[in-house]
C-alpha cells in the first residue's frame, strides 16, 4: 500500500517545512499546495497556522481557499488542523472580533487570562487527558505531553466530545476529533514521540493508510 499523500496548506501563515517533515516522518506523502487545485485527490489536507488570527485568516481567504476546503469538509475529506489552524475551524476569535472563522465547528476561541503564576503566552508541555474516542488518541501510552505555544485556547464548552482536555489556568481542548474534522493546539512537530504518534495515528486510523 503507497503512502497516503495529504495536502499541506501553503498559504504563507504557518512553518509548513517543520510541518511537512514532521508529515513525511509519519508515513505519509505532503502535497504542498498555496492554490485550490492543490487539494483535488488529496487523501487529506492539513491547515497549519501560526501569528493573529486575523492575518492567519485574511491569508487564508486571499489565498482563495475558504470555499474549497468547505466544500471539502462537507464532502467528507479529512482534515487536521494544527494551532491556529485548530482555531480557524471554530466560528471566530476573541483575538479578532468580527473576523469570521470556518465556522465548522461552532464556538468562539478565547484568550487566557493572565495570572501572577500564569504567564500569557503559554509556553510549554501539558499533559493530554482523553476524553470519548479520538482516532489521534486511540491507544496513545499515558501519560503523553504536548508542546504549547499560544494565548488563545479552544474552550471545554464547544460541542465536541472526543479528543484531549488540558488546562492552563482553564480546562480547554488539547486536541479534538468531530467526524472527518482533527486538530491540535499544539505543535506535533515540536512534541518527540507523541506528537509523532499523533500524526501516525491521523495516518493509520483517518486516512487509512
Amino acid at each position: 500500500m503507497s503512502a497516503p499523500e495529504v495536502a499541506l496548506l501553503d498559504y504563507g501563515a504557518g512553518n509548513v517545512r517543520s510541518a511537512a517533515r514532521a508529515l513525511e516522518r509519519a508515513g505519509m506523502r505532503v502535497r504542498l499546495t498555496a492554490t485550490p487545485d492543490g487539494l483535488e485527490n488529496a487523501a487529506g489536507i492539513v491547515i497549519p497556522g501560526q501569528g493573529h488570527f486575523r492575518q492567519v485568516m485574511e491569508a487564508f481567504d486571499a489565498a482563495g481557499l475558504r470555499d474549497p476546503v468547505l466544500a471539502a469538509a462537507r464532502a467528507g475529506q479529512p482534515i487536521l488542523g494544527i494551532c491556529v489552524g485548530m482555531q480557524l475551524l471554530l466560528t471566530g476569535s476573541e483575538e479578532a472580533p468580527g473576523v469570521p472563522g470556518l465556522d465548522l465547528v461552532s464556538g468562539q476561541v478565547r484568550r487566557f487570562t493572565p495570572a501572577p503564576e500564569r504567564k500569557v503566552p503559554q509556553m510549554g508541555w501539558n499533559a493530554l487527558e482523553p476524553r470519548g474516542d479520538s482516532p489521534l488518541l486511540r491507544g496513545l501510552p499515558t501519560p503523553a505531553h504536548a508542546y504549547f505555544v499560544h494565548s488563545y485556547y479552544v474552550p471545554e464548552d464547544v460541542p465536541v466530545t472526543d479528543g484531549a482536555l488540558t488546562t492552563f489556568g482553564v480546562p480547554f481542548w488539547a486536541a479534538f476529533s468531530a467526524g472527518n474534522l482533527h486538530a491540535t493546539q499544539f505543535h506535533p512537530e515540536k512534541s518527540g514521540a507523541v506528537g509523532l504518534g499523533i500524526l501516525n495515528r491521523f495516518r493509520q486510523h483517518v486516512l487509512n493508510g
